[in-house]
């Protein structure tokens, strides 16, 4: 028995291993990047800075279809987070805009990526609903919350596939609450609204 092929068969997978490495490394470090674009397009979505939201967003768009290049095989469980930001801030501008939320087809995600960014989104729809609420804007606060519900009810089931989309169970547990808040939110300004009104009615 001889050891003749045992050499350059670890040398091949040393350089494999290394390869591999490297990529790793790569995107660890560049799609920080990603994610920071994301974040600085949903702080100026709600800032009411539109345009620069959707110029970071396109930004981050660029970049990652750059980066997934070599997010091969195992490595593609490193694109999953700067692809959920990504689901996150499309998803938040589609719904500013009236517009259609995007397909994961579209976005060009992997499955998991989507489901956990439409699963962020809801908690910035949160955020976007008291915001309207406290500048007076009801209708809109009512139309923003029920998109937030109804995303929430489409990602309920996925509750079941925690062990497949990592923190889905926990985020939807989350959202609940969320959910929850916001609808009694706006149930106690529309009737802050009324009484108002009718207050009003009798002034007169």
């Amino acid at each position: 028995m001889t050891l003749k092929n045992v050499k350059p068969s670890l040398n091949k997978i040393t350089k494999s291993l290394g390869n591999v490495q490297d990529s790793r490394e790569f995107l660890l470090k560049n799609t920080r990047e990603i994610i920071i674009l994301c974040s600085r397009s949903i702080i100026a979505v709600h800032k009411n800075d539109i345009k620069t939201g959707k110029s970071n967003l396109k930004k981050a768009d660029i970049l990652l279809k750059k980066y997934k290049k070599k997010a091969i095989g195992d490595l593609r469980r490193y694109i999953i987070t700067p692809e959920q930001e990504f689901v996150e801030a499309a998803c938040l501008i589609a719904v500013v805009e009236k517009k259609e939320i995007p397909s994961d087809k579209k976005l060009g995600v992997l499955p998991e990526s989507y489901v956990l960014g439409l699963l962020d989104c809801i908690g910035e729809l949160k955020r976007m609903t008291f915001d309207k609420i406290r500048i007076g804007e009801i209708e809109e606060a009512t139309r923003i919350f029920e998109i937030m519900e109804n995303l929430y009810l489409q990602l309920y089931t996925f509750s079941m596939y925690d062990k497949v989309v990592k923190e889905a169970r926990r985020k939807i547990d989350v959202n609940r609450i969320l959910v929850d808040d916001v609808r009694s939110a706006i149930t106690e300004e529309k009737r802050r609204t009324e009484l108002l009104k009718t207050l009003q009615k009798f002034e007169k």
